[in-house]
């Protein structure tokens, strides 16, 4: 559809450019904007891998090198109409993947702006890729919901820069003496977040810790799901081997009958991996010497990062967030589950027989695991055992993505100017929803909680699958320490095939020959955005003062929910979901002039959430060990494996001081000052100012401090505080 209305919008542009050449005008633009790191260090996110620094910057290097040419051209269309295009050419050295360049539908969008502006009786028509600007907040965007944003700087550029131009078509006209409506259709786009993408972004120096949890190559469960899927094939070939068994076991044994061993039950225990060759011997069992026997998590550890040794493809090796590892060497790692950081820790109770899901293996007969090969084991197999789940990223955008609103702006007699509006939209911020699909048809998966049977296999009735709420918050043990309620998470399409080298229904080796793979889907929701706005002028000991307000009611938006106790047992779609929520937000401000001409603002900035999650829980796992396993609304900027997958605000507040000034020989310079605090401790201070030398060149400079809290939105960016300088020369 708007494929279509683009070629046609330019094909008619381009067809009545010859008749208006002679009343076109064109000013350009000639910009550098050069940014510099105020510290040296590493910005949140970057990291490419556990141990790596090589993303670090230094204090004084470039942030961003940005040159650009913009030609804004105006001309007739005849008597009754005129058309306007601001066609912008950029290039940032600096820039991450698709933002060196350009880039479509962001601020490097080569056709920024085009449209054409008409009357009809009494009404004035705008059509063409535009902007519309509802809202008037000071460094925040409420009412401004018409066009989306580019968070490439997070709200470093000015809005008119930051802001998305969509194409739209858009009627106004005047009612009464006061009144002025306004109607409008719209594309709906999606903002630009930077590492909300297969790629991650890494090196971009604003990715917020919410959207390095979705696709960051260390704490992203993206790359997560993967790597848990190699070390899950890592010990399906142990356990098929015997390895599992203290006097050794058929190789069909494989991972499904550990129901009663949890990722803690074997990181809290000891393990002798050397007494017998091959085998993974507990307490208790013949053979254990505890004299060869390391802490669990040690072992853990070491099968992760490097599953068998000798360059094992399944190997980790150091790069996503598996363990908590502080060093290259095996043992060089830590184990907490009751304050997890890492992707095993959260996973405590997930059973060893839940790991023969995320496992496969195939020699491409279309015969599953019928004939093994692992290069440690059985080096006359066929078959490979190199993890199994994979992950697959797409974007799942409505055809028709378009928006509908209208405005109502009046006054009244006392002074007092408000506006009432509606708009019926598709959400800028995207939604991301994970599911499990084979991976060669793309069916759907069935997600069972398979309970623990008195045989201690997994419950393959879906019957029985287990509901959330009746999951158990404590893991009971018997007396020789195995787990005896535990939960097994197992896969199911269509067919009533499950997924993994051994069938959990039969025990033997799985004929289903295909493996699963984790879909992140992004898609869009619509919501029902009601607001309205006022301002009202008045002289307060000879100070002109303006108050003025904003509101915004958001119907069926989205909220990301954490649910720990599901996360815990392996759940990984279930336990990270988006759920419909309703918003009320708001903005209160007060604008003053003092000292003739410097205006001060401030403004108290509020977001409530009217469907809050907060379930309060504690669960225990195999070895006693309580955690937090609540369900709650986690708070996107900054939810992170570092920081317990944070919980969001019901109440969430900002405020900020805003202070603006002329300055110089004929006032030809301004200076602005913006400062935001938010609720929770986190700081953003710019100081920007700009001087005209000529009225062709104009220099500027602008300082960005991020400092307080590095759980918050703006306090987790302190190594990304910088420096910009620049200049615009223009040409009429």
């Amino acid at each position: 559809m708007y494929k279509r209305s683009h070629l046609g919008l330019a094909v008619a542009v381009a067809l009545a450019l010859p008749a208006a050449h002679a009343e076109m005008e064109v000013t350009t633009v000639i910009k550098n904007e050069t940014s510099l790191y105020l510290f040296g260090g590493q910005s949140h996110n970057q990291a490419t891998s556990m141990l790596d620094d090589s993303t670090d910057h230094d204090s004084g290097q470039l942030m961003k090198f940005e040159n650009s040419a913009r030609f804004f051209i105006n001309g007739d269309l005849g008597e009754n109409a005129t058309w306007h295009g601001d066609l912008n050419f950029i290039y940032d050295t600096e820039g991450v993947d698709g933002y060196k360049g350009y880039k479509r539908f962001s601020q490097n969008d080569w056709l920024r702006e085009l449209y054409v502006d008409t009357s009809a009786g009494d009404w004035d028509i705008r059509a063409g890729k535009a902007q519309e600007v509802w809202g008037t907040a000071d460094g925040i965007k409420l009412l401004d919901i018409i066009n989306p944003t580019d968070f490439r700087e997070l709200n470093q550029n000015t809005m008119e820069d930051s802001r998305i131009p969509v194409w739209m078509i858009k009627g106004e006209r005047n009612i009464g003496e006061t009144g002025n409506i306004q109607l409008l259709m719209s594309q709906a786009e999606p903002n630009k977040i930077p590492g909300l993408n297969p790629s991650g972004d890494p090196g971009q120096p604003f990715i917020l810790k919410g959207v390095d949890t979705i696709t960051g190559q260390v704490n992203g469960f993206y790359n997560i799901a993967p790597a848990l899927a190699n070390v899950a094939g890592t010990f399906s070939a142990g356990a098929l081997q015997g390895g599992f068994a203290a006097t050794g076991a058929p190789p069909s044994a494989g991972l499904v009958p550990f129901t009663g061993l949890t990722v803690e039950g074997f990181a809290r225990n000891s393990v002798d991996t050397l007494s017998v060759p091959g085998q993974f011997l507990f307490p208790g069992q013949p053979g254990y010497n505890a004299a060869n026997a390391q802490p669990g998590y040690v072992v853990l550890n070491g099968l992760a990062q490097y599953g068998f040794g000798g360059g094992d493809p399944n190997g980790n090796y150091n790069i996503t967030n598996l363990m908590n590892v502080t060093g290259p060497n095996p043992d060089d790692t830590s184990w907490n589950s009751g304050e997890p950081t890492s992707a095993f820790e959260y996973m405590a109770n997930a059973t060893f027989a839940t790991f023969n899901s995320f496992s496969s293996c195939n020699d491409g007969d279309g015969g599953g695991c019928d004939n093994l090969y692992n290069p440690y084991y059985n080096p006359t197999g066929t078959d490979s055992l190199t993890g199994g789940v994979t992950t697959q990223y797409r974007r799942d955008y409505p055809d028709d993505r378009v928006n509908f609103g209208g405005r109502y702006r009046g006054s009244l007699e006392n002074g007092l100017n408000f506006s009432l509006n509606y708009f019926w939209h598709y959400s800028a911020n995207p939604d991301i929803n994970l599911s499990w699909h084979d991976a060669k048809s793309g069916e759907e998966l069935q997600v069972l909680r398979a309970p623990q049977t008195m045989s201690g296999l997994p419950d393959t009735d879906p019957a029985h699958s287990l509901s959330a709420a009746a999951v158990p918050t404590a893991v009971t043990t018997d007396v020789y320490g195995n787990a005896t309620n535990s939960t097994t998470i197992l896969l199911r399409n269509k067919a009533g095939q499950f997924y993994g080298p051994i069938d959990p229904a039969t025990g033997s080796f799985n004929t289903n020959p295909n493996s699963a793979v984790l879909r992140f889907n992004e898609t869009l929701h619509r919501v029902h955005s009601i607001g309205g706005s006022f301002d009202y002028a008045m002289d307060v000991s000879d100070f002109p003062v303006v108050l003025r307000g904003e509101f915004l009611y958001d119907h069926n938006d989205r909220q990301p929910v954490v649910d720990k106790k599901l996360l815990a047992i392996g759940d990984l779609t279930n336990s990270l979901k988006m759920e419909e929520a309703d918003y009320f937000k708001y903005v209160l401000g007060v604008d003053v002039t003092v000292l003739t001409n410097m205006l001060a603002s401030f403004q108290f900035i509020q977001f409530i959430n009217l469907d809050f999650v907060d379930q309060n829980r504690n669960c225990t796992t195999q070895f006693g060990v309580t955690y937090n396993c609540s369900r709650y609304t986690a708070d996107f900027p900054t939810l992170h494996l570092s920081n317990g997958l944070r919980q969001g605000y019901e109440y969430k507040e900002f405020y900020s001081f805003f202070l603006s000034k002329p300055f110089g020989e004929s006032q030809l310079g301004r200076w602005n000052n913006i400062i935001i605090y938010e609720e929770g401790g986190g700081f953003w201070d710019r100081l920007d100012a700009e001087y005209s030398f000529t009225d062709q060149f104009i220099m500027t400079g602008e300082i960005n401090m991020y400092w307080g809290n590095d759980n918050t939105t703006f306090g987790q960016f302190e190594k990304s505080s910088n420096v910009q300088v620049g200049f615009k020369y223009i040409l009429e």
